[in-house]
């Protein structure tokens, strides 16, 4: 392994130089190629010898011949070996010299052997004494040079795999070719493929449920790490290795690694699974190119292998099923999707493609079974969730990281001819948990089918997804502020809620992230909810429209919004990310109102800060008084809601206008927004009770002392504005709140379909 100091120092020209060398051997060997022809060979073709002996020699001059001919090749293909080992050995260094930078702007001197140190002639006496006794610092001085080895293992790989192409290019395979150890006539020119060609024997083996030696294993990892890393864009490794295995040993390596990892040799579990990412970022990195004869190869043989039953451990011996399918066997399918959670940076047209054929295997109306993906047995939480028994609400979960696939693959079109949405939302079946049906001592025959407890899962992330334009975030972090969005994101927003709206019940999977990606429109959902803007009450129907800025607005009628936002509410979470961003948008809307505003807009923005709260109390209250709260009592959704409101993390979120320019939202613009969070926490900060804090909740969160809190801590920094007049504007806004409230509980009485 190549030390640091070995990394930074090698003249790697000198590779360069070898393969101009190569190179010109080549060209040697070619001159004699055709005097070889000319004077010798050539005795032989003209017809001047002819008879017993000519027949003799014929076969050793084509041999010579040939072997001149290899001896180009192998040449040929040496020197393209060390050109490439050369382009990889300068990319790679460059990211230890990155490091290395990186480290030393952080503070850190570097050693020769690459160990991280704090500098501290840099600082100042002081400063050198507080940082001395800071008790984190030897683990911040450990991460840097732990970066920094990393970046050289990943030379160290890359060389390794160099030796393993140098070792194979002389190699003479072609026994029909007259000779024995002679030069190589196949020989390849590209690092990458020979190392497949040698890791595919491994793989064979652990298919084959032969045992792997530690050196096999350990070569496995490498090869992977080297070629599968982040920012690799070349698919010769990624292509020989899985055109040499096909789509169904593909399938068999990705169960076996999990059979290995979960069952049979759990002591090496790390190992198994991080082979099956490198065989996950392998299929990434090769199916790139849907034009290219290796993508429309492979997924022909997907669409084969997709259906046909595999064996897995996980399935055939699931704890607690006793059954006439004991020993089940899954689905091709199951089993890719399982394979391709471990990975990242699939292609659009690759995720929209599998989408597809995996709808036309179990839809219906398209010929499929909607029961092919049933199995008896619950996938789902930390024993069983990481196998996608579901393989499209699996694959919608990998999608929902790629937020423009995820937009074009549900977003119905400006025709609505895309029914993807629709039949994810309305027609599909989701129970693919069988259980048997036990008549005494023995089975029925017949199944009762239910959900999976992670049931649409992934569905919910790619809606958040496509309706934001990020990829999801994690639970208790907040979209904020309101970002702008494209028509197609719109789209599907206004589509969901016009499907999921009127029933006011939202799966349970699906609250928290349609509520972060609902949050994002806050802007529009508080001038809904106020419903004094007609240019959101004409556009309901289409959905969005422009202002006069050119920017787009999500356009839903006033019932549909607050039916939708009740379903999302039965989880605190879900609320409580509503709440938090309304009263952040309401907070931001006073703030930016300049001192000069006429009384009427202010009253305006007063009375619509009102009545989107006033909604927000009378969905609250229907939570509250319904007895659909899954599993929560009064006091406990109302805690959880709180805890929500003040402890969720603000992820700020960063997108490109229209003009190019990247901007970013975060904590220069949340002063002054979270207008009573610090109190309300300061609150809490003691009562670690329930009820307790359900009563803080109560405190805070009715609407009569929330506005009041709202409109002082704005006023409080307009010297303009007295005691009074601030008193005259809290009645104004909760005036709105009454015409809210009085409109949203309307709506929520109405029977859900």
């Amino acid at each position: 392994m190549p030390s640091y100091y070995e990394v930074m120092h090698t003249d790697l020209s000198q590779l360069t130089t070898a393969a101009g060398k190569w190179e010109s051997m080549a060209g040697e060997f070619k001159k004699l190629e055709g005097q070889y022809k000319r004077d010798v060979h050539g005795v032989s073709a003209d017809g001047s010898w002819v008879g017993l002996s000519e027949a003799a020699f014929r076969a050793h001059f084509d041999a010579t011949l040939r072997e001149l001919q290899g001896a180009q090749k192998e040449a040929n293909a040496i020197a393209a070996l060390l050109r490439d080992a050369h382009t990889d050995f300068v990319d790679l260094r460059g990211k230890v010299k990155a490091a290395r930078a990186d480290a030393v702007k952080a503070g850190m001197r570097v050693s020769d052997h690459g160990v991280c140190h704090f500098d501290f002639s840099k600082v100042s006496a002081q400063e050198a004494y507080s940082i001395r006794h800071q008790p984190d610092l030897p683990e911040v001085e450990r991460s840097w040079t732990e970066r920094i080895q990393t970046a050289v293992k990943a030379v160290s790989d890359a060389d390794a795999g160099v030796k393993i192409a140098l070792n194979a290019v002389v190699l003479d395979t072609d026994w029909t070719d007259g000779t024995t150890n002679g030069f190589n006539r196949h020989a390849k020119d590209d690092v990458e493929e020979y190392e497949a060609e040698n890791v595919l024997d491994i793989a064979t083996k652990i298919n084959s449920g032969q045992s792997v030696s530690v050196v096999e294993l350990e070569e496995f990892q490498r090869a992977m790490r080297d070629n599968t890393r982040p920012g690799l864009d070349d698919p010769a490794f990624s292509r020989t290795f899985l055109n040499g295995l096909g789509a169904e040993n593909t399938l068999k390596l990705a169960n076996r690694l999990n059979d290995l990892a979960y069952h049979d040799d759990e002591k090496r579990k790390g190992a198994y699974l991080g082979l099956e990412k490198g065989l996950a970022n392998s299929l990434e990195n090769a199916m790139q190119d849907p034009k290219s004869a290796f993508y429309k190869n492979f997924r022909d043989q997907l669409k084969q292998a997709g259906v046909r039953s595999f064996d897995l451990k996980e399935a055939a011996e699931r704890p607690n099923v006793i059954s006439r399918d004991h020993g089940q066997q899954v689905r091709g399918y199951q089993s890719l999707v399982t394979l391709m959670q471990h990975g990242e940076g699939y292609s659009t047209p690759f995720l929209h493609d599998l989408a597809d054929d995996i709808r036309s295997v179990e839809d219906k109306k398209r010929g499929g079974d909607p029961n092919i993906w049933d199995l008896h047995g619950d996938f789902s939480g930390k024993n069983g969730g990481w196998f996608a028994n579901d393989p499209l609400d699996g694959l919608l979960g990998v999608m929902s990281k790629n937020p423009e696939a995820a937009t074009s693959y549900v977003d119905p079109g400006a025709d609505g001819k895309n029914d993807n949405l629709k039949y994810l939302l309305k027609d599909r079946e989701w129970e693919f948990n069988d259980t048997p049906v036990w008549q005494g001592n023995h089975e029925s025959g017949k199944d009762i089918e239910k959900e999976d407890s992670d049931a649409r899962t992934g569905l919910g992330l790619l809606l958040e997804s496509s309706t934001t334009g990020h990829p999801p975030l994690g639970p208790g972090q907040d979209p904020w502020p309101a970002i702008p969005h494209t028509e197609a994101q719109a789209r599907i927003m206004h589509a969901v809620i016009g499907e999921l709206g009127p029933s006011q019940t939202v799966h349970e999977n699906m609250r928290e992230p349609l509520a972060r990606g609902l949050a994002t429109y806050a802007a529009d959902t508080h001038e809904m909810l106020a419903n004094l803007d007609s240019k959101y009450i004409t556009n309901a129907d289409t959905g969005h429209f422009l202002d006069d800025q050119g920017e787009l607005h999500l356009a839903v009628d006033q019932k549909s919004l607050t039916q939708f936002m009740r379903g999302l509410s039965d989880d605190p979470e879900a609320y409580g990310t509503l709440h938090k961003a309304e009263s952040r948008y309401i907070g931001l809307s006073l703030e930016e109102l300049p001192k000069d505003a006429p009384r009427d807009e202010l009253t305006n923005r007063l009375d619509k800060s009102g009545a989107a709260l006033g909604a927000f109390a009378a969905i609250k209250e229907d939570v509250i008084n319904d007895k659909r709260m899954a599993g929560y009592s009064d006091a406990d959704w109302k805690a959880k809601v709180a805890y929500h409101v003040i402890g969720g993390a603000v992820t700020p979120l960063y997108f490109t206008t229209a003009g190019g320019v990247s901007i970013a939202f975060g904590d220069s613009i949340q002063r002054g927004v979270d207008t009573w969070a610090w109190e309300w926490g300061n609150r809490m900060k003691g009562e670690v009770d329930t009820e307790a804090n359900a009563k803080i909740a109560d405190l805070f969160l009715e609407v009569d002392k929330e506005l009041p809190i709202l409109v002082s801590d704005w006023a409080e920094g307009r010297k303009d504005i007295s005691e009074t007049t601030t008193q005259t504007y809290t009645a104004i806004a909760l005036n709105g709140r009454d015409r809210g409230t009085n409109a949203a509980a309307k709506y929520l009485t109405d029977t859900p379909n």
